[in-house]
């Protein structure tokens, strides 16, 4: 996979845009950075971070061409909590990031 490399300026923190997303029943925030068109990087946060531990790295991914996404994980930063937070296993996080991917038109 080529990175796109279609602008000229350096892009800075402060153009990381923010959204929200339903996912499986839960609005999850979505910091992104980069050309939609662009092959995309998905960073994932640690315990008990938010994508705001990504911002530095999201920055420089997308002045190499590509697009950086970071969502806060459910029940962290600005993402809903879900109703039974202690029944979340793995396999939600890989759900919640396949629903992310697919509502932002990303192949996986």
């Amino acid at each position: 996979m080529q990175a796109s490399h279609t602008h000229t300026r350096s892009l800075k923190i402060d153009q990381i845009t923010h959204k929200f997303v339903e996912v499986n029943g839960l609005k999850l925030h979505v910091a992104e950075i980069g050309s939609e068109s662009s092959p995309a990087v998905l960073f994932l946060h640690g315990f008990p971070e938010i994508w705001y531990s990504w911002r530095q790295q999201m920055t420089a991914v997308a002045n190499a061409g590509f697009r950086a996404i970071a969502p806060d994980f459910r029940g962290y930063g600005l993402s809903d909590a879900p109703a039974e937070p202690e029944s979340c296993c793995f396999t939600d996080l890989v759900d919640d990031m396949a629903s992310i991917l697919d509502s932002l038109s990303i192949a996986k």
